[in-house]
C-alpha cells in the first residue's frame, strides 16, 4: 500500500502492510487518531536498569507499555500485534554497533527468547491535535521523514545508560509555536510541551548544540522559512544513542521516524481534564 492509501487506514492495516512488507516507510501522518510509539528491545537482564533510565528521563523515554519477557506482543496497546514483524523498519545493534536496518527482526527474536520490549511515546501522536488547530506540520507537508538532532544535554544516567539528549524538530511561526506548546503540553505521555524554541531564521541552535539544521543527525531536513522558529520536542531516539554508549551485546529499536503503531486513541494519552 501507499503512504496516501494508508494515510487512512486503520492501525491494523497499516501493521499488515508492514508484516507483509508492502511498506515501509515513515508513519508520520499514518492512521490518524491513533497513538505511535517507539521500541526498543533489549536482554531481560537489562530491562530494569533501562525502565531506571526512562524514569530518570520521562521527556523523552516516556513509558507506555513493557512486554512480558519473551513475549513480542504489546497486550494493552495492541493485542495481537508482534512487534517482531509490525513495524515498517528496524535497527539491529550488536555491543552498541548498529549491524543492521531490516523490514522484519522475527529471525533474530524467536518467541521465548530472553528479551524484553519496551514501547515508549512518540510525538506523531499528538500531531492530528497540531493539524487540527490549524498548526502546519512540514515534515507531512513535504512528504518527508521528521528530522532529528543530538544535542549537547545529557540525560541523568541509570547504572548502565546514558547519553544525549535527542530532538525533533518542527518549524513554524511564533504563534503557531505558542499554540502548539499549549497543544503538546497536554500530552505528557508523547514527550509533552517542546524543550526548546530557536530564533527566526536561525540554521543553526547554539543552545542545544545543533551546528546546522540542514543536516540532521536522523531523518531528513525540512524547509524553513524566514518567519518561522525552530521547535523543537524531545525524542524517543534517544535510547539509540544510550544502547550506542552502554554497548549491550544486543538490541533491537525502531528505524528512526517508522514507528509502530497502536490501537489506542491518540486523546486517551491527553492528561485528564486537558
Amino acid at each position: 500500500m501507499t503512504p496516501h492509501e494508508l494515510a487512512s487506514a486503520s492501525p491494523q492495516q497499516v501493521r499488515t502492510a508492514c508484516r507483509t512488507g508492502t511498506f515501509d516507510g515513515p508513519t508520520a501522518g499514518l492512521a490518524p487518531g491513533f497513538a505511535q510509539a517507539n521500541l526498543v528491545v533489549l536482554p531481560a537482564d537489562l530491562a530494569d536498569d533501562f525502565r531506571q533510565f526512562c524514569a530518570n528521563n520521562p521527556k523523552p523515554c516516556p513509558v507506555l507499555e513493557i512486554t512480558k519477557p519473551g513475549s513480542p506482543e504489546p497486550v494493552r496497546f495492541a493485542p495481537g500485534a508482534d512487534l517482531r514483524t509490525d513495524l515498517p523498519r528496524y535497527r539491529m545493534f550488536e555491543h552498541g554497533v548498529c549491524v543492521a536496518r531490516t523490514t522484519s527482526v522475527e529471525d533474530h527474536w524467536p518467541i521465548g527468547a530472553d528479551l524484553v520490549a519496551f514501547l515508549l511515546g512518540c510525538s506523531f501522536t499528538f500531531e492530528r491535535a497540531l493539524i487540527d488547530a490549524g498548526v502546519p506540520v512540514r515534515h507531512i507537508e513535504e512528504n518527508r521523514n521528521v528530522p532529528m538532532y543530538r544535542t549537547n544535554i545529557e540525560c541523568e544516567p541509570s547504572e548502565v545508560f546514558s547519553g544525549p539528549l535527542v530532538v525533533s524538530m518542527r518549524p513554524m511561526t511564533r504563534e503557531h509555536a505558542k499554540s502548539a506548546t499549549t497543544i503538546t503540553a497536554r500530552f505528557a505521555r508523547v514527550h509533552g510541551a517542546p524543550v526548546h524554541v530557536g530564533r527566526p531564521g536561525e540554521q543553526h541552535s547554539r543552545d542545544l548544540g545543533i551546528p546546522d539544521l540542514s543536516a540532521p543527525d536522523y531523518g531528513d531536513a525540512v524547509t524553513i522559512h524566514p518567519d518561522e522558529v525552530p521547535v523543537f520536542w524531545a525524542c524517543g531516539v534517544t535510547p539509540m544513542e544510550a544502547i550506542a554508549r552502554a554497548q549491550p551485546a544486543f538490541a533491537i529499536t525502531h528505524e528512526p521516524g517508522h514507528m509502530f503503531i497502536t490501537d489506542v486513541r491518540d486523546s486517551k494519552l491527553r492528561d485528564p481534564g486537558a
